[in-house]
C-alpha cells in the first residue's frame, strides 16, 4: 500500500494502461539522466608521483617534496572540488553573482592543480642535461641559438618573479615558436596566455624555502639537474 501511494505521487494516475507506463518510464529516464549528470562531475584527485619523495635529492629534499605534494598540492585539489561543487549549485540556481564570485577560487586552485601536475611530471631523478636531438631541440637552437641561452632566459625570468608565481617554457602553436614567460600566483599558462605549457619552475617559497631559505637563484639552478627532457619532449609533441 505504501508503495502504491508513493507511486501515485510520483506518477499521478492521469491515464491507465500503456500510456501510464510510458509516463512512468519518461519520468524515470529524467531521474536517471539527472543522477548521471551528477555522477559526471568527477572529483579531482591528487596525482601519484612517479618517484619517491627522496628521489630528487640533493636538489629537492624529501621534506620539501612531501610537504609540497601531500599538503600544498592536496589543498589545491580539495579547494578546487569545493569550488566546483558551489559552482554547480550556483549554475543550477542561475545565480550569476555567485558564478562570477567563484571564478577567482577556480582560477587559483585549478591553476595550482594544473601547474603542480605538470611540475611533478617533468621532473625526474634521471633528469638534467639537454633534450635529445629532435624537433624540440631543433626549435630551441633555432630560436635561442644555444641551449645555454634558453637556460639563462628561463632562469632569469623565474628568479625575477616578484612575489609568488611560475617561470614557464611555453609553445605558441600558431607561430610555431617557443616562449619564456612568467605567470603570477597560480595562473595557469594555457588559460592565461594561450601558450601550451612544456615546463614550469615553481618559485613559490613553499617550493624551496625549507632547503634554500631565501636564495631563490640556487633553487632555480638546481632544478636544471632534474628536468625530465623526455617528458618535456612528449608534451611538445602533444602540442603540435
Amino acid at each position: 500500500m505504501h508503495h502504491q501511494e508513493t507511486d501515485d505521487k510520483l506518477f499521478p494516475p492521469l491515464v491507465d494502461g500503456p500510456a501510464r507506463q510510458f509516463q512512468k518510464s519518461s519520468a524515470l529516464t529524467k531521474s536517471i539522466s539527472a543522477l548521471g549528470a551528477m555522477g559526471m562531475r568527477m572529483k579531482h584527485t591528487l596525482p601519484d608521483l612517479p618517484y619517491d619523495y627522496n628521489a630528487l635529492e640533493p636538489y629537492i629534499s624529501a621534506d620539501i617534496m612531501k610537504l609540497h605534494h601531500s599538503k600544498h598540492h592536496q589543498t589545491y585539489v580539495n579547494n578546487l572540488n569545493v569550488a566546483e561543487e558551489k559552482l554547480a549549485e550556483a549554475m543550477e540556481k542561475k545565480d550569476v553573482n555567485k558564478i562570477i564570485q567563484l571564478q577567482a577560487a577556480i582560477r587559483f586552485n585549478g591553476g595550482g592543480h594544473l601547474n603542480h601536475s605538470i611540475f611533478w611530471e617533468t621532473l625526474s631523478p634521471q633528469g638534467g642535461g639537454e633534450p635529445q636531438d629532435g624537433a624540440l631541440k631543433d626549435l630551441i637552437l633555432e630560436e635561442f641559438v644555444t641551449f645555454d641561452a634558453l637556460k639563462k632566459a628561463l632562469t632569469e625570468a623565474s628568479v625575477g618573479v616578484q612575489g609568488s608565481g611560475w617561470g614557464w617554457l611555453g609553445y605558441d602553436k600558431a607561430a610555431h615558436s617557443l616562449r619564456v614567460v612568467t605567470c603570477a600566483n597560480q595562473d595557469p599558462l594555457l588559460a592565461t596566455t594561450g601558450l601550451y605549457p612544456l615546463f614550469g619552475i615553481d618559485v613559490w617559497e613553499h617550493a624551496y624555502y625549507l632547503q634554500y631559505k631565501n636564495v631563490r637563484p640556487d633553487y632555480v639552478n638546481a632544478i636544471w639537474h632534474i628536468i625530465d627532457w623526455k617528458s618535456v619532449t612528449e608534451r611538445f609533441k602533444a602540442a603540435l
